[in-house]
């Protein structure tokens, strides 16, 4: 027995040298943000800036174009369901339909449009023709024993249906225990779109003869086989203080076509053998329903470099429709097996502002955030959105310091993405944006994050990852934010640029009535397809006062927030360290032809990040060369018009080389 105390006295001693080592390289002063500190259940108590209430001082004057037209839907009695504390980030609230071409948002009641109403019942707001016109609050739950706490739902719809009324809304929601001893639980159920009238209601209650205690669902998702799956953590809190016991449940009900209603299915713990508990859970299916992953944020110690220090990814799949799951699957942003794009997102220049001397990349903490979302491709794969940065001196905590040389926080939100169904070593990283904040103080115990959320396209082919951030010069801390919004082709492996063809994300609500002011906000997990390579993102935010989020609030839609495909110009993925800038400053990204099919003439843009020469060939269906020319590349977009009134009716490819790259696009003739 001395021995073994021995020997866990020499590692204890050896692991705290090791955080020190890590840390002693960080300059003095360097700014940090500490990671969520768990209190009781279903709450978070976050580390507030040095300002609870910070001041916000909007200019005067500003851009006031609409560039995006905003919808007033319902309201509720407060703000307090909608933050990371409670909701997880992006909670499961608004929900799109494409067969439907029908939108739904779930919440709770009260406020100014349900007088004398509770925040305790709760409803949704639906438009059937894709976002134009609303029916607000309608209520599909209400109870004086068993509370509706922070809603979940999503739009049923029967296979081979067509007709909105005869789709449903389904929803899942916390209640809590009624008595001294009582345990939380779940109702779910149903309401059917075409008769308000006609709602059903089921409850589980968490089982601590088993183990099992039910929260709030911090992941939730429909899937296309007609199953609803909730995820939560599993903690106990009998004792009267809150123990993780490393694992999260998993609760999956499925539709019964005879009752037609959602009925209990299965419920089983993932080992999740982490220290402390994570920051995030999300659940989330592959359009066609049979791929499935459950992610968290967290440390399991599979990553030495991170062990006590650093938050990352790690994943459960599913490849039959979640009747079994294997994981956990590490996702190692640090270390000699790294994500190669975020062990380079920030040059030596930024590195050498925070460290002294700079370590090698591979012996850098590098983090994730405390909240994130995930979205599954059409060939299965897992796509992360989350804040990245570099672990600052207390252990899970993120460096959220300004570099002075560029002007954005050492954080990035990113887009990491597997192209091998999650397995380690097939992981990329995009970097869609740098930030100037990071969390805001609302009252005296409210705070939230960037708020990063991702959607698909209904092909399951491009994602949209957007995030809150505030100016600067309008607040300190980010309690006065606009929605960033950047896309991603899956195909082509190329990001947008925002609308001066800059390397930059677009800012979504600048100019439009929720200028520094789209709090809260949570995006659908699916976009609206146009079929026509338009892609609008449908967003919700809350309208509230800031320094009281007690205050009733009411939400906003943003109605056309649009994404054309020839703005996908840019590679996506760092996939080359910053130092290898030869194959960085040569690489070029080519977007499809414009219009397709085409007479006449067509339009394709280029864009690099140098001055080069494009030979451009088209070739015909049996690789006949039909015509070839050249074009002088300027850095950034260049739009390419090509003559086509000479070529027959038929299929063509045009093959564009500079930089060392050739890529290749298909072209239909009319």
């Amino acid at each position: 027995m001395a021995m073994k105390k021995l020997l866990l006295f020499m590692l204890a001693f050896a692991f705290g040298f090791s955080l020190t080592a890590q840390n002693q390289q960080l300059k003095k002063d360097v700014k940090f943000t500490k990671a969520p500190a768990l209190t009781t259940c279903g709450q978070e108590i976050h580390q507030a800036s040095q300002n609870q209430t910070p001041e916000i001082n909007p200019p005067g004057n500003f851009k006031n174009t609409d560039v995006v037209n905003i919808v007033s839907l319902g309201t509720t009695g407060n703000a307090y369901g909608y933050f990371t504390g409670i909701g997880g980030g992006k909670a499961a609230v608004l929900d799109y339909n494409q067969e439907l071409n029908t939108l739904t948002f779930i919440h709770g009641m009260g406020g100014d449009l349900d007088p004398g109403g509770s925040t305790y019942d709760f409803g949704y707001d639906i438009s059937t023709d894709g976002g134009e016109t609303w029916t607000t609050m309608i209520e599909l739950y209400q109870d004086e024993t068993y509370f509706g706490l922070y809603p979940r739902g999503g739009i049923f719809n029967p296979t081979g249906n067509t007709n909105p009324d005869e789709a449903y809304m389904a929803y899942n929601a916390k209640i809590p225990g009624v008595a001294p001893g009582d345990y939380d639980g779940y109702v779910f159920g149903r309401g059917k779109i075409g008769d308000i009238a006609d709602t059903t209601r089921n409850f589980i209650f968490s089982n601590p003869g088993q183990g099992v205690f039910l929260d709030v669902a911090q992941g939730f998702t429909l899937d296309n086989n007609g199953q609803m799956w909730m995820v939560s953590y599993n903690q106990d809190w009998s004792s009267g203080s809150l123990e993780w016991l490393q694992e999260i449940v998993v609760t999956k009900c499925t539709w019964n076509t005879a009752e037609n209603d959602f009925e209990f299915d299965d419920q089983f713990l993932l080992e999740c053998p982490s220290e402390s508990r994570p920051a995030d859970i999300k659940v989330e299916f592959s359009p066609d329903g049979s791929f499935g992953y459950i992610a968290a944020l967290t440390d399991i110690g599979t990553v030495p470099v991170s062990n006590g220090m650093s938050f990352y990814p790690i994943l459960w799949r599913t490849e039959d429709g979640g009747e079994t799951w294997e994981g956990p699957i590490t996702v190692a942003l640090a270390g000699e097996n790294g994500v190669t794009g975020v062990q380079y997102y920030l040059n030596n220049d930024e590195l050498a502002e925070i460290y002294d001397p700079v370590p090698p990349r591979d012996e850098i903490p590098f983090t994730t955030a405390y909240d994130f979302d995930l979205t599954v491709d059409a060939y299965g794969n897992p796509h992360i959105a989350v804040v990245v940065g570099i672990t600052g001196e207390d252990p899970y905590s993120i460096i959220t310091d300004i570099s002075p040389s560029s002007g954005y926080m050492y954080t990035a939100a990113m887009l990491l993405s597997s192209f091998d169904l999650g397995e380690p070593g097939s992981w990329e990283a995009g970097v869609m944006g740098k930030s100037v904040s990071f969390r805001g103080s609302f009252g005296d115990d409210m705070t939230e994050d960037n708020r990063i959320q991702i959607a698909r396209s209904i092909s399951g082919e491009q994602v949209f990852v957007t995030w809150l951030d505030t100016d600067t010069t309008v607040s300190a801390e980010n309690n006065a934010p606009d929605i960033w919004s950047r896309g991603v082709d899956l195909t082509t492996l190329s990001k947008t640029v925002n609308s001066n063809a800059e390397d930059l994300p677009t800012n979504v609500t600048f100019g439009s009535e929720a200028t520094f002011s789209a709090y809260f906000f949570n995006m659908a997990n699916q976009v609206i397809d146009d079929g026509n390579w338009s892609f609008t993102i449908p967003m919700v935010y809350l309208n509230m006062t800031p320094t009281d989020p007690g205050q009733p609030v009411q939400f906003k839609y943003i109605k056309d927030f649009t994404i054309d495909y020839d703005y996908f110009m840019l590679p996506a993925y760092l996939t080359v360290g910053i130092e290898e800038t030869f194959a960085m400053e040569n690489s070029i990204s080519v977007s499809g032809v414009s219009p397709n099919p085409a007479s006449g003439q067509t339009v394709f843009n280029i864009n690099c990040y140098k001055s080069l020469t494009a030979n451009i060939q088209i070739t015909n269906l049996v690789g006949q060369n039909i015509k070839t020319l050249s074009r002088n590349l300027n850095v950034g977009n260049n739009e390419i018009t090509l003559d086509i009134s000479d070529l027959k009716s038929g299929i063509y490819f045009i093959t564009i080389e500079a930089g060392g790259q050739t890529l290749t696009k298909k072209m239909m003739v009319e």
